[in-house]
């Protein structure tokens, strides 16, 4: 099971790290080791999120998720993103951007470390519509109740969400998009970018995420009536039309977690400044770590880890808003990567401990009734 996996991740770890040697030798190797590791522990919330939303996919859009999905992952946001957002805030063409990106590194460093406070507007957004959007919901198994039920019932407000997330990036642009933090430690003012790419990234969850919600709301009841047709068929002796709406959901499913991925490869990719200004190194590094990060996701669904361990969930989720946050943050001010990678594993390892606390409760409370009524029977009463 571990390796058909994650076979194709140790494939490509072994691929990248021997591409790395040939390029650069053996401070290359240990540059893409690095960024690899550092891709994995910024993203395994990202891994825990993806999988509560693919294990509602059949194999078949696992696997796209594992082929095509990896394609625009690797490729799409370590490699081409980086290039794109250049070429766009420097106004150069495709090919001048992709030049200077491979013989003028230090530049490029300035231009993508300019263009960070859109980014981050545009990818906080979207992130913190995902948390308030989860938090707000009334959920049957809660975490931390006395912060989750009071939520919940807030949550009854039509778009909330959008009015909280609205509210913060308008104190987010007229606080820390004033003084936001450029290339050599200088400070601009980016109030109308931020804005911008605010809205942006609240657009494009409202646009993915709400068809994504329609489709499988859809799919639930067609569900639902293709079962009353099955009765009814089994009654009449008719055949039973075919239902082709599955693939429909499916694919606004996966076009909604390819948009998640590219929002939490935000921090990675900026991150990855701090170690190296190598497109290509960056590339190989971060691409490593986006392979295991989808196969984490896979494992999980088909170990059923969600479900045996249900505050897993949550704590994925709470990393979220609080990377949300964090992106809004380093706007102005410099977050070290490490901390924003330490926040996501303490807030998961709490959940998964809670997880198995209750487990163990369960279980206890269990053997003591199977114990009760043993009693009862051996006494006759």
């Amino acid at each position: 099971m571990l390796l058909k996996t994650f076979g194709w991740s140790f494939a490509i770890t072994a691929l990248g790290l021997v591409a790395a040697v040939f390029y650069g030798g053996w401070t290359a190797f240990g540059i893409v080791a690095i960024l690899s590791i550092l891709e994995i522990s910024l993203s395994f919330d990202n891994a825990v999120v993806n999988a509560g939303i693919l294990k509602k996919m059949s194999a078949f859009w696992q696997k796209i998720f594992l082929t095509v999905g990896v394609l625009i992952a690797v490729f799409g946001m370590r490699l081409v993103f980086p290039v794109a957002i250049v070429a766009i805030s420097a106004k150069l063409g495709p090919i001048e951007a992709v030049n200077l990106a491979l013989n003028n590194k230090d530049r490029y460093q300035e231009l993508v470390t300019d263009a960070h406070p859109a980014i981050a507007a545009f990818g906080g957004m979207f992130l913190l519509m995902i948390f308030l959007d989860f938090i707000f919901e009334d959920r049957d198994i809660q975490w931390l109740r006395w912060i989750e039920r009071p939520l919940a019932k807030l949550g009854k407000v039509d778009m909330l969400s959008v009015c909280i997330s609205l509210i913060v990036l308008l104190i987010t642009s007229f606080t820390f998009a004033t003084h936001a933090h450029q290339h050599g430690g200088a400070h601009v003012d980016k109030t109308q970018t931020v804005l911008i790419a605010g809205v942006a990234g609240l657009i494009t969850y409202m646009i993915v995420g709400g068809l994504s919600s329609f489709f499988e709301d859809r799919l639930e009841a067609e569900e639902e009536r293709e079962h009353e047709e099955e009765e009814e068929a089994a009654r009449t002796g008719k055949k039973k039309p075919a239902v082709v709406l599955a693939g429909q959901a499916a694919f606004f499913m996966f076009l909604y977690l390819e948009v998640l991925d590219a929002s939490f490869s935000f921090d990675g990719v900026i991150g990855a400044f701090a170690i190296t200004n190598d497109i290509v190194l960056m590339a190989l590094g971060l691409g490593i770590g986006a392979m295991y990060v989808r196969s984490l996701t896979v494992y999980l669904v088909r170990q059923g880890t969600l479900d045996d361990y249900v505050y897993l969930e949550h704590g994925a989720h709470y990393a979220i808003g609080a990377l949300a946050v964090i992106l809004m943050v380093t706007i102005q001010h410099e977050i070290n990567e490490v901390i924003t990678g330490l926040v996501g594993v303490v807030l998961i390892a709490w959940s998964f401990w809670s997880s198995v606390r209750r487990n163990r409760a369960l279980a206890a409370a269990e053997g003591n009734a199977g114990s009760d009524e043993k009693a009862e029977v051996s006494t006759g009463v």
